[in-house]
């Protein structure tokens, strides 16, 4: 899974937390203007407060990583260059996605959905389901 070492402590200050997520979106942002959704999406996936049960932080880095994820356009080359390591963190968010009935999220996370699937087994399913300790 994403390394979640920039979120060591469930009890770590949220504001903390969140101004993480703010430095994190304006690095995605430089990103996505170089055309670079990959690296953008690692970047988003990285450090997510995966511990936290504070909403705010959850929904302030589904943000970050909805924006990084509906700027992908080549899912094929995607999964060229993501590490397997990212994969059970991008199942949680796909499925955090696919809840939200936003016709084109849901479109985008299905896409994802089927290749990660075909790349990652099933495996991935059951670990991003079975996990309800680390939550997006």
């Amino acid at each position: 899974m994403a390394s979640s070492a920039a979120y060591p402590d469930a009890d770590e200050n949220l504001e903390a937390i969140i101004t993480r997520i703010e430095q994190k979106s304006r690095k995605i942002e430089t990103l996505l203007k170089q055309l670079k959704p990959v690296e953008a999406l690692k970047t988003a996936l990285e450090g997510s407060p995966l511990k936290t049960r504070d909403e705010r932080c959850k929904s302030a880095n589904w943000i970050v990583v909805h924006r990084a994820m509906m700027a992908i356009r080549d899912v094929d080359a995607m999964f060229n260059s993501l590490d397997p390591e990212y994969y059970d963190i991008l199942m949680k968010y796909l499925y955090r996605g696919l809840s939200t009935g936003d016709r084109p999220t849901c479109d985008q996370c299905l896409k994802i959905h089927e290749k990660l699937t075909e790349k990652a087994g099933l495996g991935c399913i059951l670990r991003s389901l079975a996990d309800t300790v680390n939550t997006v």
